[in-house]
């Protein structure tokens, strides 16, 4: 991680080690960090999770953001650093320079963190994460960009209510990995964009779409999914053809594709996608 001048922290330590079976070798702990919220209004974060399950949420009001954490303290130590000129925090975990991190889904997965950040805040966020089981509830932050790259393991993200604010970019990045993300139309993002290595991603495009936006999907190999609501209009352009692409409900001109409502819908939204060895499915939602 990059080092931030640190300021200081509202700091709940609440930390219980957990004797570990002689096979496991861990020496649990954990710990609360959290920042109350005075006058921020916005906030730039950063969380680097290696292993473990990863839940994130809209928090309470009175905090600016506040984690949750429980760790491997024989392999890493907690971060929670916050530069208030900056109004920037990083959370998450640093290794201890010890041995590499656990691969046993038994062991990884006992590490946990649950972030929450205001809702009233505009939310820059950045999450680099490992072998990770993510579940990210992104409806109702009110973000103005938002960056997650995920090496493995199952990430779902959200966006369960719309954001309040605008946001300029959503960018995933996902490795050998399953990736679900649920109303992106709620996300109020003008581009967003997906970069999959191999895996099964479904990208649920429903929700209320703020204005026009653009969707761009790189596969190299695996399964897209692509759900769309019927009250939008969607052109898909395929970078590379395939043959036994015909959805239904669009009309081709070459490799675009065009729902029969495009030219007259309200809110257009234009899809680019290249997929090497993949194969694409399109749906209507209910």
């Amino acid at each position: 991680m990059a080092s931030l001048r640190a300021a200081p922290l509202l700091l709940l330590w609440a930390v219980v080690s957990v004797p570990a079976s002689p096979a496991a070798a861990q020496t649990m702990r954990s710990v609360t960090i959290a920042k109350q919220l005075r006058d921020q209004t916005s906030l730039k974060a950063r969380i680097d999770f290696a292993a473990g399950d990863l839940k994130l949420t809209p928090g309470a009001t009175n905090n600016l953001y506040r984690m949750e954490l429980d760790y491997d303290a024989d392999r890493f130590l907690p971060v929670g650093k916050y530069d208030a000129a900056a109004g920037a925090v990083e959370l998450g975990l640093d290794r201890t320079g010890s041995a590499g991190i656990r691969v046993s889904k038994t062991e990884h997965l006992s590490q946990s963190a649950v972030v929450e950040f205001a809702p009233s805040v505009n939310l820059a966020l950045d999450l680099d994460l490992g072998a990770v089981d993510a579940d990210l509830e992104l409806g109702g932050l009110r973000l103005t960009s938002a960056r997650l790259a995920t090496a493995g393991s199952r990430t779902v993200a959200r966006f369960s209510t719309e954001n309040p604010g605008r946001c300029d970019s959503l960018k995933f990045n996902a490795g050998a990995a399953d990736f679900t993300a649920i109303g992106l139309g709620n996300s109020h993002c003008r581009e967003i964009d997906f970069n999959g290595g191999v895996g099964a991603v479904n990208l649920d495009l429903t929700g209320s779409w703020a204005e026009d936006a653009r969707v761009r999907v790189d596969l190299t190999m695996g399964q897209l999914t692509l759900t769309l609501p019927r009250n939008v209009g969607f052109a898909l352009h395929l970078d590379r053809f395939l043959s036994s692409f015909e959805p239904e409900g669009f009309t081709r001109s070459g490799n675009t594709f065009r729902s029969a409502n495009f030219q007259s819908a309200q809110r257009k939204v234009t899809v680019n996608m290249t997929c090497n060895v993949a194969g694409v499915t399109v749906k209507w939602a209910d």
